[in-house]
């Protein structure tokens, strides 16, 4: 993903390191992070139904989530500390407008900016997909593996777990090679916990009582 590398080194107002920095914490607690992306994605979720925009919302959002996992640059845009309000505000505008993104979801993310808050982009885009997904009747899992799961494997679990549910299924899906094999599955309030880890970690508790 090349978009916001292009963007960084040709638009105007490119960040520049060394020039006006300003130094943020933003190692804040994953809770609080959750509910600053919560109150973003509530509110443009809500402008973007009464504007009939969902369906553009959703197609954005996905554009966003690959460009997520996509891009070192855009991830050290959001993350690094060393961009400036107005560094940040530039880059992130720019590549709103580079990816054509809905001005509601533009204008979140350059408010997002001017508050120190891009660092919860991730997470306000698994807010407005579980959002979205509601709305339209569907249940987000998220599914983390050891490796990186294929569209038929992503196909087959989605339809293993809506014969349990019984509703339609979106699996978000992340890889965490800690896991070394399995998966873990977390629905609403429910976990699987297949990982290899998991069952380690649950011997070594055995051998702990036995000894």
């Amino acid at each position: 993903m090349q978009i916001t590398e292009t963007i960084l080194n040709e638009c105007n107002g490119v960040p520049q390191f060394g020039t006006n920095i300003e130094r943020v914490d933003v190692s804040e607690p994953t809770s609080i992070s959750s509910g600053i992306a919560a109150r973003y994605a509530t509110a443009v979720f809500a402008l973007a139904k009464d504007e009939a925009g969902l369906a553009t919302l959703e197609k954005n959002v996905a554009e966003l989530t690959a460009a997520l996992e996509l891009s070192p640059e855009l991830n050290d845009l959001i993350n690094s500390p060393v961009y400036s309000r107005e560094e940040q505000g530039a880059a992130i505008s720019a590549v709103a407008a580079k990816m054509k993104l809905m001005p509601t979801l533009a204008n979140a993310l350059a408010l997002m900016a001017t508050k120190r808050r891009l660092f919860v982009l991730p997470a306000l885009s698994g807010q407005l997909r579980a959002l979205i997904a509601e709305e339209k009747g569907e249940v987000t899992a998220e599914v983390i593996s050891a490796k990186a799961m294929t569209k038929t494997q992503i196909d087959k679990l989605a339809k293993a777990i809506k014969s349990r549910i019984g509703k339609d299924v979106n699996i978000d899906a992340s890889v965490d090679e800690a896991l070394i094999g399995g998966l873990v599955v977390k629905v609403g309030s429910q976990m699987i916990d297949t990982s290899i880890r998991s069952k380690l970690n649950s011997l070594q508790n055995v051998m702990k009582e036995v000894g």
